[in-house]
């Protein structure tokens, strides 16, 4: 899948929108080599791997995706609780948010849909498909990612213009089509078209969508109209969907290749990451894995670590590619998340550690010096000779519902090494704490504690591959997920909450649950139930934002009692979506009106 992209191709991508993201002078004169190139399979082909090329530029395994999905949730706050992409993360600490923080999303997002409009609309002109079976399994691709661009686009963005076909001319000022409308007259029967006619699994090319890709999107979509409408109809065909998925998956995966690993730790192993099992759908960056750009490569190893290089004993400089020992990230877990993972009976779900690093060792031989024994409030048992060597314990985060929680906790002044409490970290006001009580000294200083947090480690990883080996350049090669089969569970089981007051729900989580070692859940269950067990399951995959906007729970009431780092700067119908990107609104006659009320 290798992508030799014709520059022709480019250009009628940009102008097969309607809606020119850069310039509106675009001018395409050699559309008519294009169309005949892309009238052979072989050329069809290429505009296909074209459709594709979004997904790596700007989506997933990119910051800005993570920002705008994971970022200003009740999951996660800037990292030391900063003001780090706080237009983002904290919707701009009561300033002004950039017109363009989300332009990124945009622009790949109408280039994509162009390239899709254009494979879907010239696909009966070519000419030497063996048979339509053939035909419409090829151009299933362009209706599952023309869905995927316009998914995101609607969520982040709200009402946008709708083209489904290469406009004769450019449209300078663009009317705005209802989300809702738009989920059904393109998002749900684009996906329903690819759920039909998508192969059930090509191996040679992982980076495409399969079938069962497309009905896991499907099953989304058709709940995300919650968010848009009380009418259930959608809602009941999300639980068939997933019924069907999950028994598929349930009896060996004979139909459609659905499967969910039964040991939690094979889920994000590396060894599993270029062809999980577990997948839906993955977007492939390593050539082997069938990425589309060999310059485009997997960030998000990089975006939830803590800043562990902050104390001596640990060095990032030649040590960027260690598995679990990338440094200063962007997203901090908020109290809240790390509280989902306390059961009933105190124990810990197990999901913590396996999604978390929370201990890292030393790769660099440390002596203390007194200024670093004052920071940490060490007392006289850590000297200016005590010594932290390569490979012992640097750093190690401890939470009161451990066992060897008190142990540790009476070391933490005492220890050669740092020792993180959860009390030190986190406070009863569900903040982060940004300042530290000295014991030894009595006086109050900036939180020398907050640089080490549990880092979500679901995409840690050591799958790098180099760029160019001439140069040393190198490039993460891990596919990034964008949905798995355990996804399916819970969307069965918000949906049985919807429909049948969540009688039957437990039995689709407990499904994940089973899986992970946790506790069973018993009786009903709540929509704040299937919202707390999303976190636990699927957080940090790029979902988190629109799990709350589909359960109207993106408010300023909600955050301020979850996450009130993040909930003191939301403001209630205004931050709902994001600003259309000014380099869209300063091109088009309708510019005012197009944008989004407030910006």
């Amino acid at each position: 899948m290798k992508l030799n992209i014709i520059k022709n191709l480019f250009v009628l991508a940009l102008i097969g929108t309607g809606l020119v993201s850069c310039s509106l002078n675009e001018y395409n004169p050699t559309g008519t080599t294009v169309l005949t190139v892309i009238s052979s399979k072989a050329g069809f082909q290429l505009a296909i791997n074209n459709c594709y090329f979004g997904l790596q530029r700007s989506y997933y395994g990119k910051l800005n995706m993570m920002l705008c999905t994971e970022g200003g949730t009740d999951l996660w706050t800037a990292r030391q609780n900063s003001n780090y992409y706080s237009s983002q993360l904290k919707y701009g600490q009561g300033g002004l948010i950039s017109l363009n923080v989300a332009s990124d999303l945009w622009n790949s997002g109408w280039d994509g849909i162009g390239s899709c409009n254009l494979c879907i609309e010239n696909v009966d002109k070519v000419t030497d498909f063996k048979d339509v079976n053939e035909k419409n399994a090829l151009v299933a691709e362009a209706y599952f990612m023309r869905a995927l661009y316009y998914y995101h686009l609607v969520e982040q963005f709200g009402d946008i213009t709708l083209t489904m076909e290469i406009p004769k001319v450019i449209d300078n000022s663009p009317k705005r089509t209802s989300a809702l409308d738009i989920y059904e007259k393109c998002i749900i029967p684009d996906l329903e078209f690819a759920s039909k006619w998508l192969p059930l699994s090509n191996t040679a090319q992982e980076g495409r969508g399969f079938r069962k890709s497309a009905m896991g999107l499907l099953a989304r979509a058709y709940l995300q109209t919650k968010e848009y409408t009380d009418d259930n109809k959608y809602v009941l065909k999300a639980l068939d969907l997933a019924k069907t998925m999950i028994s598929d998956c349930e009896s060996g995966g004979t139909l459609y290749n659905t499967y969910m690993y039964p040991n939690l730790v094979d889920v994000f192993a590396k060894g599993n990451n270029l062809n999980n099992k577990e997948s839906l759908y993955s977007v492939a960056f390593s050539q082997k894995g069938g990425s589309t750009n060999l310059w485009q490569h997997n960030d998000t190893y990089q975006m939830y670590y803590c800043k562990p290089d902050q104390f001596g004993a640990i060095l990032y400089t030649g040590h960027q590619t260690e598995y679990g020992r990338f440094s200063n990230g962007t997203l901090m877990p908020s109290k809240y998340m790390i509280d989902l993972f306390k059961q009933n009976d105190n124990t810990i779900d197990p999901r913590f550690y396996a999604y978390f690093q929370t201990l890292w060792t030393a790769n660099n031989k440390y002596t203390w010096n007194s200024d670093n024994i004052k920071m940490y409030d060490k007392t006289s048992a850590v000297t200016t000779a005590t010594v932290v060597s390569a490979g012992d314990v640097a750093i190690r985060f401890i939470r009161p519902e451990e066992s060897t929680y008190a142990t540790y906790s009476a070391q933490k002044l005492t220890s050669p090494y740092l020792v993180v409490d959860y009390n030190d970290l986190y406070g009863s006001d569900k903040r982060v704490k940004m300042k530290y009580a000295r014991l030894n000294d009595g006086t109050n200083a900036d939180n020398p504690f907050f640089y080490y947090y549990p880092s979500l480690s679901k995409s840690n990883t050591d799958n790098f591959g180099y760029i160019s080996a001439s140069n040393g350049r190198f490039g993460c090669d891990a596919s990034a997920i964008v949905m798995r089969m355990s996804e399916i569970y819970l969307i069965a089981a918000e949906a049985d909450v919807y429909l049948n007051g969540g009688s039957g729900a437990a039995v689709y989580i407990n499904k994940v649950r089973a899986r992970a070692g946790a506790k069973m859940l018993s009786g009903n269950v709540t929509l704040d139930m299937v919202l707390e067990e999303r976190a636990r399951e699927v957080g940090g995959e790029h979902v988190r934002w629109y799990d709350l906007k589909r359960t109207h729970k993106l408010t300023k009431a909600y955050l301020l009692d979850k996450n009130p780092d993040v909930g003191d700067y939301f403001i209630d119908g205004y931050y709902g979506v994001r600003p259309i990107p000014q380099v869209f609104t300063d091109v088009i006659l309708n510019g005012a009106d197009y944008q989004n009320p407030g910006y």
